[in-house]
């Protein structure tokens, strides 16, 4: 059988397994609790996987491993590392509990549901409402961008043809079966995932290029070496920091990625996730970027056509891997990015279905209804998604203005109501609008100031996108602090304090309907 046959039957195996998911999960998906956060009884490691499937997709695998890995060579290891112990580890250990105990006792389905509860804001959910969907829009336009290189270079097959690929196959999955399809495809592609990329590093560390892992590692080190990598310049430096603090803590405030607290069935479950989601993530992130950290032995110091896209796609090209494994890695990247885009799409189109159009506009709009206009809303998304993806931009551009603008908003109103009963209403706006503000500053240079220069000599603004989202995450944890000790200490009114968040229930809430603009 030819190559492109082997792989095709790979694929079209992968595509009728989604299929048969989402039309099996299609009964039980009819209400939106049951779309948005299936029946809040999701186990350990349907959970763990599914949060570690929705954090690593193609953007991952080809952008930022390939992008670091010719960046600062082996050093790009320790953003996979960091993934790991900050992104899955820390983040369970932190945000989970707490987070599955305040959603279920609330009710609550969506990250701005959350924000006005706790702060009593109906304005605050409306701002994160339009943030959610307008700002994972990149994100999930990326994800297109990273698949598709690959299917190009592998397949020999045009970038439109592997972009309506994913996007059919995400919007078969949403639409049929909701919440609990997406988490039962990523069970099963999480463990695709995790033999694809321990396959995956087995065969490029043994690849002619490479030549072993003791060989491939002094090789790069000499090349390290000789082209003032090891160690790392300043800039490299910072911008490598900068990264590591992104990718990682970045998710914590990212509302698809918080969405996987809510459904958990139980604390003891939580404790199973923490433990199988930092397993996961040390073996396909650090697995990801550590096939990327030889990059330049591939290569040498001249970028393939295309540029950073390109490099893991062509790697793979070149390493001689058999006709059924690039079957089994490309069935893993879409895997990966099918399970990227639902989540996004899930969380952006509920947000706008439930938060703006029936928590605004259309009030007495059925349960049923609701599910409806968010599958309408999905396929929605993806179209747009697909637009965007077909902009020039380069991946590590769109996911860093995604998760910089989002996190640099949600990270600290969020993360820090979990535990400090003293942030109130005029903190958490603060918080907002000023990580808005400093993580818009790349998207404001790439639109319309190209040559606008980053201080201390760090190059184009626009490419700092990593940099900034960090300055905009620890901006906004200060303000939420400093403002809501100010607004308290002046009695603003919204410097009150909302104690009902930490102890009522939803039904109170209902009966109270104590709603601030």
């Amino acid at each position: 059988m030819s190559k492109e046959a082997t792989i095709w039957l790979v694929i079209a195996v992968y595509a009728v397994f989604m299929l048969v998911v989402g039309i099996v999960n299609s009964k039980s998906s009819k209400g939106m609790a049951a779309f948005t956060v299936g029946g809040r009884n999701a186990g350990a490691w349907i959970s763990a996987l599914s949060y570690g499937t929705a954090y690593f997709s193609a953007v991952m695998f080809i952008g930022y491993s390939g992008g670091s890995g010719w960046s600062y060579g082996l050093w790009s290891v320790l953003v996979g590392l960091g993934n790991a112990i900050f992104g899955s580890l820390l983040a369970w250990l932190v945000l989970a509990k707490r987070t599955r105990e305040c959603t279920r006792r609330l009710k609550i389905k969506s990250m701005p549901q959350l924000f006005e509860m706790r702060y009593n804001s109906q304005g605050m959910k409306l701002f994160a409402c339009i943030i959610t969907f307008v700002f994972l829009l990149p994100y999930s336009a990326s994800v297109y961008k990273g698949l598709t290189s690959v299917c190009s270079v592998l397949l020999n097959i045009d970038e439109t043809v592997c972009m309506i690929i994913i996007a059919l196959g995400s919007a078969l999955v949403l639409v049929l079966g909701g919440y609990m399809a997406t988490l039962k495809a990523d069970f099963v592609q999480g463990i695709v995932m995790m033999f694809g990329v321990s396959a995956l590093i087995v065969m490029v560390v043994i690849s002619p290029k490479v030549g072993g892992l003791s060989q491939g590692l002094s090789n790069m080190m000499d090349y390290m070496k000789q082209n003032q990598m090891a160690p790392l310049p300043a800039g490299a430096m910072w911008s490598l920091i900068a990264t590591i603090l992104m990718t990682s803590f970045g998710t914590w405030g990212l509302p698809q990625m918080v969405h996987k607290y809510y459904g958990i069935r139980d604390d003891k479950e939580v404790k199973r996730g923490v433990i199988i989601s930092t397993f996961f993530a040390l073996l396909v992130a650090g697995g990801g970027y550590f096939i990327g950290s030889f990059s330049h032995l591939f290569f040498g110091n001249d970028l393939p056509n295309g540029g950073k896209d390109y490099l893991i796609p062509n790697m793979l090209n070149m390493a001689g891997l058999p006709n059924i494994l690039i079957g089994v890695v490309l069935v893993l990247l879409i895997a990966a990015s099918v399970s990227t885009l639902s989540s996004i799409t899930l969380t952006a189109c509920s947000t706008v279905s439930m938060d703006l159009v029936k928590g605004r506009f259309k009030k007495d709009l059925k349960d049923q209804n609701t599910a409806r206009l968010t599958r309408i809303l999905c396929l929605i998304f993806v179209a747009l998604s697909y637009l965007v993806a077909n902009t020039n931009t380069p991946i590590l551009e769109m996911m860093s203005y995604s998760w910089g603008i989002i996190s640099g908003c949600f990270l600290a109103p969020y993360a820090i109501s979990l535990y400090w009963k003293g942030i109130n209403r005029a903190g958490a706006w603060a918080g907002m609008i000023g990580g808005f503000v400093v993580a818009c500053l790349p998207v404001a240079a790439k639109l319309f100031f190209n040559a606008w220069q980053a201080p201390f000599g760090l190059g184009e603004m626009m490419n700092q996108g990593p940099l900034f989202a960090c300055l905009a995450m620890a901006l906004s944890i200060a303000l939420c602090f400093a403002v809501s000790v100010l607004a308290e200490k002046l009695h603003w009114k919204s410097g009150e304090r909302n104690d009902f968040f930490y102890t009522g229930t939803a039904e109170e809430w209902r009966l109270q309907h104590h709603y601030v603009k």
